[in-house]
């Protein structure tokens, strides 16, 4: 029992997530790298500095640029990318999805605007340092379940509690469009959802008399409806979850008519309506290119061709990857859409610039440009191939951050037990 005692502190320690990285200290220069900005440009050699966790110059190696007092970081042959942004994840809110303890991603009932995902995010999870070893240092972390889920909020993903991880809060208020399809789990068959017109009819009724309420300064209290007043304010931005063509233009056209800024989430058939998109000014994020598509009658390989098809359409999409341990291979997501038509640094911005144009924090992060917060990581290859992708430095807000994690230590141990 002694023995016991003793080692679990050990096992404790082991358990933890790592010690969040302190304040940038003094200036670094990174030299020699191929810099992709994000916003499609790319240096060759470059010379990226950051002070103070501040980008203070973008150029190449051989520019006059002063590196006196700076700790230069050698990467030559190495590529430099803006931290990666994971949109419409349950990063932070789900532990071990078969646990239902560890779960807090979903509120009960239809209708739950005035849930924030933000207070439920547990930086001590150690599914995050799995994901920021992939070089994925941003997520919007989304509440799901219902019709009205809840806000969502941008977070960076290394920090003591869910206040310092905050980038934006309560950045969009989440929809789960109705389906017009049940399922049959015991037959195993689709049918007919007799009650879709009324869900999307609730949904409506539930915005009109939101609007209704906000307008109404005299109104009583009432926190679900209070929640919907910055949509309507324009400060708030809607995410339409939706799939099927159908769904996706309605959705927008109800939106347009309640001046609601939209963005459809998920997306399959998105490149079908591309001109309602493009017309409205609605940007998609996209979901997962490692998918199946929804129906039977659909090319297999649709979700790998659809990011060049919004692409070549000029609607502005991102990518983003479903769940939350699985945000790891969003950077290989990118790389598939790349096999398939969409160019390598579109592909690049789509996880980065596009994300974080898409999501409002563009005047933040999302590219390697002067007077933005030095959230970058170092690669000795492609990033987006999962082949030779080797994040060796990770920066967020000029933090050096620690890229251990619980898989590279059960990783080190049973190669040390096979090695004996």
């Amino acid at each position: 029992m002694l023995w016991v005692l003793l080692l679990c502190p050990l096992f404790t320690v082991w358990a933890q997530s790592p010690v969040p990285a302190p304040p940038q200290s003094k200036p670094i220069a990174v030299v020699g790298a191929t810099i992709h900005r994000g916003d499609g440009e790319v240096i060759e050699n470059g010379l990226l500095t950051f002070d103070n966790g501040i980008i203070t110059s973008v150029d190449r190696a051989d520019a006059k640029v002063s590196l006196k007092d700076h700790t230069v970081i050698d990467a030559t042959g190495k590529h430099i990318y803006p931290g990666f942004i994971a949109p419409n994840s349950q990063l932070g809110l789900i532990e071990i999805g078969a646990v239902r303890a560890t779960v807090d991603a979903a509120e009960t009932g239809d209708l739950n605007p005035n849930a924030r995902a933000l207070i439920a995010y547990n930086t001590d999870s150690q599914v995050i340092p799995t994901v920021r070893s992939r070089g994925v240092l941003y997520t919007q972390t989304t509440p799901e379940g219902g019709l009205v889920a809840g806000q969502s909020s941008i977070m960076q993903m290394d920090a003591w509690n869910w206040e310092d991880a905050a980038v934006l809060a309560d950045d969009g208020m989440h929809v789960y469009w109705p389906n017009r399809q049940t399922y049959n789990w015991r037959e195993g068959t689709f049918g007919k959802n007799e009650r879709y017109e009324e869900e999307v009819q609730q949904w409506v009724d539930f915005l009109n008399e939101a609007r209704a309420h906000c307008d109404n300064p005299d109104a009583p209290a009432n926190l679900k409806l209070s929640a919907c007043c910055r949509l309507f304010k324009g400060e708030q931005r809607l995410f339409i979850h939706a799939d099927q063509a159908k769904d996706i233009a309605q959705a927008v056209l109800i939106a347009h008519d309640a001046g609601i800024k939209v963005i459809i989430t998920g997306g399959a058939e998105s490149y079908m309506v591309a001109d309602v998109l493009k017309a409205h000014q609605v940007p998609v994020v996209l979901g997962p290119t490692h998918a199946l598509p929804n129906t039977l009658d659909t090319d297999v390989d649709q979700p790998f061709k659809t990011p060049a098809l919004l692409y070549q359409a000029g609607v502005q999409f991102c990518l983003s990857n479903e769940g939350f341990w699985q945000q790891r291979n969003l950077p290989f997501q990118a790389g598939s859409a790349v096999a398939y038509g969409l160019p390598y640094e579109q592909a690049v911005k789509a996880i980065t610039l596009d994300a974080a144009q898409i999501l409002g924090v563009a005047d933040r992060i999302g590219s390697i440009t002067t007077g933005k917060n030095a959230s970058f990581i170092i690669t000795t290859g492609d990033a987006l191939d999962m082949r030779t992708n080797q994040v060796t430095h990770a920066f967020i807000q000029g933090r050096a951050i620690d890229l251990d994690n619980k898989q590279e230590v059960l990783y080190r141990k049973f190669q040390a037990k096979y090695q004996e």
